[in-house]
């Protein structure tokens, strides 16, 4: 069921136990645009099952947040221009070169290149699946995008992250709201789970120069300003005391900085702080 955020933006919440990522729709004048396409037809079809209940303009952009496969996948269900930044075209096309059939997807999660997770959504909510092949992008754009729904502005920018290379965010001016997709996460690399240390600042500064009100992201659906200023304080209060890939020495150091001990959220990202040194040091 679609939440709605103002007359013009829509959302469908994000479903975990799913692996589904919130989809925004925002409307305009003359057309409406879409965030993200879901994570298999299934998920596409759904969302535009509810769409269909409103009195939206038609659908004349697909906006792709980054080239993870719960974000991609539905993306054959929109007749829409299909956007995406050129980091994420380039991603995309490893998906397109891919083979959907049961034996294809078993030897992608065999070698890594596919989560089981992944592939038993794709067995159950992608039919026909021996002659799907993911479609190409449309318009493919550098840093940043202007468009014009009508009366609604939608300003896209490729930014700094600690999820992907490939983070493209949007803002609607006029609406104070901005869609993240899954920019403001961690991520998993050789099985460990981290932030990009270096990137945090970057991105951080990226998004607060927009002035907004209300948050949506890819899986926790929706924040208003003050839930996304104490995420972005807990995390570079971690960030600040994590100058190795020592985990006690880095919770001495908070308690020195802070005399406190760090709360649940603060020591988890320490930890993944913490991780990402691990990385880099391998």
């Amino acid at each position: 069921m679609l939440n709605k955020l103002s007359d013009a933006i829509y959302y469908l919440p994000n479903e975990d136990n799913r692996d589904r990522p919130t989809l925004g729709l925002i409307y305009g004048d003359q057309w409406s645009l879409i965030i993200d396409s879901g994570n298999a037809t299934q998920h596409a079809k759904e969302f535009l099952q509810e769409i269909e209940k409103l009195n939206a303009p038609p659908i004349k952009y697909l906006v792709i947040t980054h080239a993870h496969w719960d974000h991609i996948l539905g993306m054959n269900e929109f007749d829409a221009t299909i956007i995406v930044n050129s980091q994420t075209n380039e991603l995309i096309k490893e998906w397109q070169s891919y083979s959907y059939d049961d034996n294809s997807l078993q030897k992608y999660v065999n070698n890594n290149q596919m989560s089981t997770q992944c592939m038993k959504i794709i067995q159950t909510e992608i039919p026909s699946r021996n002659t799907f092949k993911l479609n190409s992008p449309d318009v493919i754009f550098e840093n940043t995008l202007n468009i014009d729904l009508g009366n609604k502005v939608c300003i896209l920018e490729r930014i700094q992250s600690t999820h992907t290379d490939d983070s493209t965010i949007i803002y609607i001016p006029d609406e104070k709201v901005i869609f993240l997709g899954d920019c403001a996460y961690g991520t998993t690399t050789n099985s460990l789970f981290h932030f990009k240390q270096s990137l945090l600042t970057p991105m951080i500064q990226d998004i607060q120069k927009y002035d907004a009100e209300w948050f949506l992201l890819g899986h926790e659906s929706i924040c208003d300003a003050e839930e996304m200023n104490i995420y972005w304080e807990e995390l570079t209060t971690a960030s600040r005391v994590v100058k190795s890939s020592s985990l006690e020495n880095s919770l001495e150091c908070f308690k020195a900085e802070y005399k406190r001990d760090p709360n649940d959220n603060e020591f988890f990202f320490i930890k993944a702080f913490v991780n990402d040194h691990i990385i880099k040091s391998k």
